[in-house]
């Protein structure tokens, strides 16, 4: 897969958004919030622009669902230049 470039698309934009109060949101957030379908693919074309993402694997409380929980820990470091 060839990663868009940060700079050159909004969809990667809006995930960053959501992403950059630096707490975590699961896949179903992203996916609202940023209006996005392929919430894992965004996550990993931001990285290959340069985040840092972490994700972990927990349970929904009420549902007992899995769901997965991403944390960005650090911005791209075109974003960071512009902090």
């Amino acid at each position: 897969m060839t990663a868009a470039k940060l700079s050159n698309s909004q969809r990667l934009q809006r995930v960053l958004a959501v992403l950059s109060d630096m707490n975590e949101h699961s896949t179903r957030e992203i996916a609202a919030e940023a209006d996005v379908c392929a919430v894992n693919s965004c996550i990993t074309e931001l990285r290959e622009n340069g985040a840092v993402i972490d994700c972990r694997q927990t349970r929904h409380p009420a549902t007992e669902n899995r769901i997965w929980l991403y944390r960005m820990t650090s911005p791209p470091p075109a974003v960071a230049a512009t902090e």
